[in-house]
């Protein structure tokens, strides 16, 4: 156990969307693995509990999919979620978590005995299953399902059920284990309500497109701040737009916060260039005049 100084590292994307069925779950989420993989939907696995659906959206390009069926236990989505990774998929939609806490549940009300004592042998299943996507080297977008939440309320000595918005159909604290959870509406806007990335928190709503996942991947990748000093450095010390053109070349992801800085290099390397042909100008000029006089004595 050591005391260290806190480091951004590289990150894969953990999020979630949720809302109502119509609100675009599974079309947003392929939106923003489109954006994720440049483009790239070969690299996209869709895990798809909602009898089929993802196939709808097969004009959008060639992303995969692994068409589940119940039961739908922990361990299954774990075993899909393994048959992803061994593939080399850079993203993994899960579409979607819901049936998996209704299958807790229901396996729940089935065991014999106290109900209380008997979450002791459930929690640990979905704790496997959050732990497999938590620590999966793949940016991982699930769903999730709501319905509306009521609340009971004193009103003149009667308790009145209210409505207090939306609640996802899955564990209570399940949103908290995600990067982004985005709220989806019946119009398909998303608003976020949690986002450790300060990239959407506070934003209005909004329709998700391809560069709602490009805008999250730059944010995974910009690691340490030490590597990125590196090549800002590196791009300082550029001699020719030739070494500019090939540092740049080499981090697309990071082109959002290079961009300044290789402008700025782009520009001393003109001014140089500018004022080497002008030093060229002025030496060749007062060559011409030398050989001017030189003819003109003879």
């Amino acid at each position: 156990m050591e005391l260290r100084k806190s480091e951004r590292k590289k990150a894969k994307i953990k999020m979630a969307l949720q809302g109502s069925a119509g609100s675009g779950k599974t079309m947003s989420s392929l939106l923003i693995a489109k954006g994720l993989t440049a483009n790239n939907l070969s690299k996209v696995a869709v895990i798809d509990t909602e009898n089929r659906s993802a196939d709808l959206y097969a004009y959008l390009g060639d992303y995969n999919v692994i068409s589940m069926e119940g039961p739908f236990s922990p361990e299954r989505y774990i075993e899909a979620i393994d048959i992803c990774l061994k593939a080399k998929m850079e993203v993994i939609i899960i579409d979607s978590l819901s049936h998996c806490w209704d299958y807790l549940l229901d396996a729940h009300s089935k065991m014999p005995g106290n109900s209380f004592s008997n979450w002791a042998k459930i929690t640990p299943r979905q704790n496997s299953f959050v732990n497999k996507i938590l620590q999966s080297n793949a940016h991982v977008i699930a769903t999730m399902r709501v319905k509306q939440d009521y609340v009971l309320n004193q009103k003149d000595g009667k308790y009145v059920p209210e409505k207090v918005g939306l609640k996802a159909i899955q564990r209570n604290d399940l949103d908290y284990e995600f990067t982004i959870v985005f709220d989806l509406d019946i119009k398909h806007n998303a608003v976020s309500s949690k986002d450790r990335t300060n990239l959407f928190s506070g934003k209005p709503e909004f329709l998700i497109n391809a560069a709602t996942g490009k805008k999250i991947l730059e944010w995974c990748n910009q690691g340490n701040t030490r590597d990125i000093d590196k090549i800002i450095s590196e791009i300082e010390n550029c001699q020719t737009m030739e070494q500019l053109r090939h540092v740049y070349s080499k981090h697309p992801e990071l082109r959002q916060q290079l961009k300044e800085t290789v402008l700025k290099r782009k520009q001393q390397l003109e001014n140089i260039q500018g004022q080497l042909v002008s030093k060229n100008s002025i030496i060749n000029q007062t060559k011409n005049q030398d050989n001017g006089i030189d003819n003109s004595k003879q």
